[in-house]
């Protein structure tokens, strides 16, 4: 409940928190619906957005999706284009138009009609000033007890 909307300010974005699911998206706008106490709740907001995702909501990807038989050949877009680029055929290329909920739908920042500056690292709101290595070097070393004397010992 905090990453998502100081992620959303820092980028000046809008933003949804709690989505259940998404309902559609056209003419640049997303609608969502998620759960509010008491009921559920469908908003709608302008893209680009941050939309942050309830636990309760289905999950994008079956868990283990490639050990669950029926979807042992589910793949997005970018999958299948990486299995075709040397030119060669899709794999079960029939089973992607006979059961749909194999094609795993993907979108980019081009689909959502984010800015690619403010993506990836370049675009990341958080900013590391310096890196420091520290290595701790005893000057001396003592074994202890767990007898009292040497825990009074230690705490003197």
């Amino acid at each position: 409940a905090q990453v998502g909307p100081q992620v959303a300010e820092k980028l000046g974005l809008s933003q949804i928190t709690y989505a259940e699911e998404i309902v559609g998206v056209t003419d640049g706008r997303i609608t969502v619906r998620r759960k509010i106490p008491g009921g559920v709740e469908t908003v709608e907001g302008p893209l680009p957005i941050v939309v942050t995702v309830n636990g309760s909501a289905a999950a994008c990807r079956p868990r283990n999706a490639r050990l669950v038989q029926k979807y042992k050949h589910a793949l997005g877009a970018q999958e299948k284009a990486e299995r075709t680029k040397g030119g060669e055929p899709l794999p079960y290329a029939e089973l992607y138009d006979s059961r749909p909920y194999l094609n795993l739908v993907e979108w980019s920042v081009a689909d959502v009609g984010g800015d690619v500056a403010q993506c990836g690292l370049s675009g990341s709101p958080t900013k590391v000033k310096t890196i420091e290595n520290i290595v701790f070097q005893a000057k001396e070393s003592r074994s202890l007890t767990d007898s009292d004397a040497d825990i009074e010992e230690l705490m003197k």
